[in-house]
């Protein structure tokens, strides 16, 4: 079975998130980045793909370029990975959806709700895969905790909070990861909460099996001068009726990428930490604890075929992404990846992100999240 053959828009000179793309969609020799459009700037471009080390003729100028001479090659790209910034993931998904290429996408989906739901409509009409990197459901101890919380380990579940803190915006923007976070013409209309605050809601639902039904919002513009906000405050109520708490911040100094979810049932507790991501916490009522690790035989199908190394070996946020393209490849190939988040998610999570501005903007109280 041969590689499947990738091409990027996106990813050019000082990105952060292209060659985690890169590093993550070939870890399991499942996949080859050959072509890109890695920057508006035709000169980044081919300065991206001698980075990337590609053949210098499949660094393209523009859009159009890359998809007219990919079709013509015998070895064409396969799929097209999205890496850019938010304002630019619907035109680029388009393009390729257009260009018969399936697409995974980095999140949030687009910049606007509009723009999610055009989209959407986009997919369904090619009929090709779609995908998009809601990195941390690709942990093995996260999917593992989504099993047991599902088997019914901890029991109906009451209460779910989860955190998502971080510093690095706590004092002025600067450089090109942090000026195109705070700029609503490239972020659009969700600062942290697009950033960092929809991850903590997809982790949320995607543990829980659950749906956050209704959402109470407090987001702010710390600070002074900021367009979008950097902190997030947000309750949650669930279809099942359990209660939540959502916190994404980028300015608590000191803080790195400290997202952690605990879910508390009527029989038990789990707890999950992203800096400290090979260990599950389980507490039971009766007061005992157990420590689940990765690599171990204690695992769950799922988990256990997507941890790579035996117990004691750590691994982290590369070895969770490439899950996800290990599932992208399979769904290229036209077999099941179940758990892969996909266009409904990605739409989703617009949603959220769309209701919670506008709900705390106009301090609206308790409102319902529809999607």
């Amino acid at each position: 079975m041969r590689r499947l053959r990738m091409g990027m828009i996106g990813g050019g000179p000082g990105a952060f998130i292209g060659p985690v793309h890169r590093f993550a969609a070939e870890l399991d020799r499942e996949i080859e980045l050959v072509a890109g459009v890695f920057s508006s700037d035709p000169q980044r471009s081919t300065a991206a793909g001698d980075a990337y080390r590609i053949d210098p003729a499949r660094a393209y100028p523009s859009l159009d370029a890359m998809f007219r001479a990919e079709a013509g090659r015998s070895d064409g790209i396969d799929f097209v990975a999205v890496v850019t910034p938010n304002h630019n993931h619907l035109p680029s998904a388009r393009a390729a959806l257009e260009a018969g290429l399936p697409v995974i996408t980095d999140k949030p989906l687009t910049a606007t709700l509009a723009e999610a739901h055009a989209l959407a409509d986009l997919v369904t009409a090619a009929g090709k895969p779609f995908a998009v990197t809601y990195t941390y459901s690709g942990y093995p101890l996260v999917r593992e905790a989504r099993a047991r919380i599902a088997a019914g380990e901890i029991g109906t579940v009451r209460k779910v909070v989860v955190e998502y803190p971080q510093g690095w915006l706590a004092g002025e923007a600067v450089g090109k990861q942090a000026e195109w976070r705070v700029d609503p013409a490239r972020a659009g209309l969700g600062g942290c909460i697009g950033d960092i605050g929809v991850h903590a809601f997809q982790l949320a639902e995607f543990v829980t099996g659950l749906r956050v039904r209704e959402l109470l919002a407090d987001l702010a513009a710390v600070v002074p001068g900021r367009l979008l906000d950097d902190d997030c405050s947000i309750l949650l109520r669930f279809d099942n009726g359990a209660r939540g708490v959502l916190l994404a911040s980028q300015i608590e100094v000191g803080e790195l990428n400290g997202l952690r979810i605990r879910v508390y049932g009527d029989r038990g507790g789990i707890l999950w930490k992203q800096e400290e991501p090979n260990t599950l916490t389980i507490n039971r009522l009766d007061g005992t604890c157990t420590l689940v690790r990765s690599g171990t035989g204690v695992l769950g199908a799922d988990a256990a075929v997507r941890t790579r190394t035996p117990g004691g070996h750590p691994e982290g946020y590369l070895e969770a992404f490439a899950n996800l393209y290990r599932d992208f490849a399979a769904l290229v190939r036209g077999e099941a990846a179940p758990l892969l988040p996909g266009i409904a998610d990605g739409v989703r999570g617009m949603a959220f992100i769309d209701t919670a501005v506008s709900a705390s903007r106009d301090r609206a109280g308790w409102v319902t999240l529809e999607s």
